[in-house]
């Protein structure tokens, strides 16, 4: 295996996911693995394993999976452009980072509803 690269189980322990989850990022084209071995093995590098991380980090927040390569593609473009289009994608990642903080609120709140849930059955007993 070259220098650098990660099979699947490594990626999976590094990134906390199944090997499903993993091969289904692939199959869908969310985040295909940058190599495949002779043998047909999924080689990830550690830009794969940063993106597998984002999208990870999407995926409790509710974003669909359109989403998530919505939010890959900025991320891959950014770096290297500049004047109108680094304009429009900042836009574009301004309206994910929204979306990110309004779903994070619904989810403080929900939280808020658990813990006094919870006093109040403990104060029940």
């Amino acid at each position: 295996m070259p220098p650098g690269l990660l099979q699947i189980g490594a990626v999976a322990e590094r990134t906390g996911l199944s090997l499903h989850t993993l091969r289904h990022w692939d199959e869908v084209g969310l985040v295909p693995p940058s190599v495949r071995s002779d043998g047909g093995f999924r080689l990830y590098t550690e830009g794969d394993v940063e993106r597998i991380l984002l999208v990870r980090r999407m995926k409790p927040l509710g974003f669909s999976l359109e989403q998530m390569a919505g939010l890959l593609e900025v991320a891959d473009a950014l770096p290297g452009a500049d004047g109108e289009e680094a304009a429009a994608l900042r836009e574009r990642l301004e309206e994910y980072r929204r979306l990110a903080e309004e779903s994070r609120e619904r989810m403080v709140r929900r939280v808020a509803m658990a813990e006094e849930l919870v006093e109040r059955l403990g104060a029940l007993g």
